[in-house]
């Protein structure tokens, strides 16, 4: 038996951490704990891991957020029911009426819509910001500014930050950098050896990986602020059911492995329709060409998944494109084994229209999957045309 699973490399970790065989029956998969309640040891008396209701802890959940720590070299994770819910729950634990965030202008449309549309209601402010640009970064930081919110790479345009040189400046300023590592993975990078204070995921993406599942999760190595995390998702309830947490449990075994093929396809595909007549311009970190490319190769393992290009015509050919295709399946989401097709400004961004945020019209994102490459490549050359 293994018996302390961190000290591994990162195959093994996401086999062993929190998933040791099981002390009665030596079952060698952690169980779906499906109950809702605990037998307690008397009044008052709830038993160690704090089960007592499972909405506040389950053993299963509690397994995968030992493995999402062990895997993001945190000190603590907490699961949620989405990932919308684990960044609501950062947001909602970090920020109070008459506070400041600084976003990333190209940011998933969910987060924005999260912060335009309901948290600015509650008093909360915030300012965009190219987070490339350390300058404008540090600008936009206020008295009372409390996070950076950074995506890298962002969603869907690709970019990278420079997560240790912004953990810097948001610091200087006295504000909390939080990742969301939901494109990269801890497979590719870790923003919490690099500064980060707060790492969140959809693990409804890569993570789970078999587009089965919705989930989220936050890590951090803050005590105080895991403690506030874990008071707030057991007061909202937005917690994953048991199922839910095996299902992503299962997926992280192979994480690994599926990244790796999931970049090997992705960089074949970026390189083939940087090439191809119909495209105006690919947006990959893994091409030479790419603004941050060098970047992205100093804090990444590898450059990820996920690949977007610009229609050389225009936004109807982009939506053509995307309805033509056969294996790149037209659906919202990412990071499953499966491929997929979208346009972003009608469908996953349709939010950050008429905004600062607001994403070419052009603009098509893919999620590629671990199928054969020629057979990816076949479908995208004909719905090109």
């Amino acid at each position: 038996m293994v018996d302390d699973p961190t000290s591994f490399g990162f195959e093994t970790r996401a086999i062993h951490a929190g998933q040791q065989p099981d002390p009665r029956t030596g079952a060698v998969i952690v169980p779906i704990y499906q109950t809702s309640t605990y037998a307690q040891d008397g009044v008052g008396g709830t038993r160690e891991g704090d089960y007592e209701y499972s909405r506040t802890a389950n053993p299963t959940r509690t397994a995968l957020e030992q493995a999402l720590a062990a895997l993001e070299g945190g000190s603590h994770a907490l699961a949620f029911a989405s990932g919308m819910a684990a960044s609501d729950a950062v947001l909602r634990t970090a920020l109070r009426p008459g506070d400041h965030l600084v976003l990333g202008n190209d940011v998933y449309g969910g987060t924005f819509r999260l912060i335009d549309k309901v948290l600015t209601h509650w008093g909360v402010d915030y300012t965009v910001a190219h987070l490339s640009d350390l300058d404008e970064v540090r600008a936009a930081i206020r008295p009372e500014t409390r996070l950076v919110w950074c995506e890298t790479p962002t969603n869907p345009l690709l970019g990278i930050a420079d997560i240790a040189a912004l953990a810097d400046v948001a610091h200087e300023g006295g504000a909390r950098l939080v990742v969301d590592n939901t494109f990269a993975t801890p497979y590719l990078q870790t923003p919490l050896e690099l500064g980060a204070d707060i790492v969140v995921h959809s693990t409804t993406k890569y993570l789970g990986g078999h587009s089965d599942v919705v989930g989220g999760a936050v890590v951090t190595d803050s005590a105080e602020l895991r403690e506030q995390l874990f008071f707030l998702r057991n007061a909202s309830g937005a917690v994953p059911g048991a199922f839910d947490a095996w299902l992503t449990l299962r997926g992280l075994k192979t994480l690994a492995v599926r990244m790796e093929r999931h970049c090997d396809n992705a960089e074949r595909i970026a390189e083939a329709l940087a090439n191809h007549p119909k495209v105006r311009r690919v947006h990959y970190p893994g091409l030479p060409d790419h603004p941050e490319h060098d970047l992205a190769a100093k804090q990444m393992r590898r450059f990820g998944g996920m690949v977007s290009f610009e229609h050389a015509d225009g936004e109807q050919a982009a939506l053509d494109t995307a309805a033509r295709t056969e294996l790149f399946i037209l659906a919202e989401s990412l990071g499953g084994i499966e491929s997929l097709i979208e346009h972003p400004g009608r469908m996953t961004h349709a939010s950050v229209a008429g905004s600062l945020l607001q994403v070419p019209a052009e603009l098509v994102r893919l999620s590629v999957g671990i199928e054969d490459v020629s057979d990816l490549l076949a479908d995208l050359n004909r719905a090109l045309g």
